[in-house]
């Protein structure tokens, strides 16, 4: 399996802080935001990554290189402007192989998440055996997570293992799932497309399945959150 992950947005409301450095580069307690997220891929053995960025690119390139440093092989996709994530994995599709895949964003803090349980989630068959006719497989398997403070009404809802655009009770989207790449087949590279209208189509027509990631996760969005996460607990 391969790994996408995000890093071409510009952080603005990072600023000034990225102004000078793209924000999956920013250290959180001692290493690189992206940094976290390659060493937990590469801990299950998910090595094959492919990074987009924009912002400051040659930034993450020069930090990074190729990956050995952590296990990795590293591609990067360049984009000339930020493409938003359909977008992006559009614009990677080449790089990114015809089986399912996992993508994740560049400025999530989540240090336990196992991505070995990524490998399994989209199902061929069904429960006897059988192959399930393309219509009737899950094209993606979100992981959720519950709101913060900052996203109180949440995303989508989930129904045993279904997500759902409308429910009782929603959960926000962690930004990290796995893909069929065939459901961007649609998206012609260099098109700006977000992610969000894409899942939700599909959520409507019962093709996306999902669960409650309950470990630790922040998206580091501010600088108030970064230096929230880099002060030192108190005894």
């Amino acid at each position: 399996m391969k790994a996408m992950i995000f890093a071409a947005g510009r952080g603005e409301r990072m600023r000034p802080l990225t102004d000078n450095c793209p924000k999956p580069l920013l250290e959180v307690r001692g290493r690189p935001i992206i940094a976290w997220q390659i060493l937990n891929l590469v801990k299950a053995d998910i090595t094959d990554i492919v990074i987009n960025h924009a912002h400051l690119g040659h930034m993450i390139e020069d930090a990074l290189g190729d990956g050995s440093q952590y296990g990795a092989k590293i591609s990067y996709s360049p984009e000339k402007v930020a493409l938003e994530t359909a977008g992006g994995i559009a614009q990677a599709r080449t790089l990114l192989g015809e089986a399912p895949f996992v993508a994740v964003s560049g400025d999530i803090y989540c240090p336990h998440f196992d991505y070995e349980q990524v490998k399994t989630v989209l199902e061929d068959n069904d429960a006897r055996g059988n192959p399930l006719p393309l219509d009737k497989r899950d094209v993606a398997w979100l992981y959720l997570v519950n709101n913060p403070p900052y996203h109180p009404n949440g995303d989508f809802g989930l129904n045993s293992f279904s997500i759902t655009n409308e429910a009782q009770t929603l959960y926000t989207f962690s930004n990290i799932g796995v893909y069929r790449p065939q459901m961007f087949d649609s998206i012609t590279a260099g098109e700006r497309i977000p992610l969000g209208p894409l899942l939700r189509e599909y959520a409507a027509r019962g093709q996306i399945g999902g669960e409650i990631y309950h470990g630790q996760w922040y998206n580091v969005g501010t600088i108030d959150q970064l230096e929230a996460l880099n002060t030192p607990a108190k005894p």
